[in-house]
């Protein structure tokens, strides 16, 4: 498979950031991406949906990550760390990268959802 970017995530809550009185939860995310492909795929875009426990979505779409726009041959990995501010203890995330490979194909790279979760709120 020519197009074939694997995205890991893992996830870690900052106590020192948030402050339940105020609604501020905030979470780190180190994210990995690697092109299991054939063909090399340059990152473009990102799109991520985030949602808080009571429903609020908020998109953010943009140009890369952190600033870059990070090309991956095959077999490669780049690993990038930011982060989420949500007003409840949990939330989700999800989205999707944008990426072109090396023949000009655009394709998008799921990101698989994961939890934003304060230690001991999910039973």
């Amino acid at each position: 498979m020519k197009n074939n970017i694997q995205i890991n995530v893992q996830v870690s809550f900052i106590k020192e950031q948030s402050s339940a009185a105020i609604n501020q939860h905030t979470f780190a995310y180190t994210i990995t991406i690697t092109n299991n492909g054939s063909l090399g795929a340059q990152l473009l875009t990102r799109h991520w949906r985030i949602q808080d426990e009571t429903g609020h979505i908020e998109d953010v779409i943009g140009e890369g990550v952190i600033g870059e726009q990070p090309h991956l041959m095959p077999g490669e990995s780049y690993q990038y760390s930011s982060g989420s501010v949500i007003k409840t203890p949990t939330g989700t995330m999800k989205g999707a990268y944008g990426m072109v490979n090396d023949e000009g194909e655009r394709f998008e790279a799921k990101i698989p959802e994961f939890i934003l979760s304060e230690p001991y709120t999910l039973h």
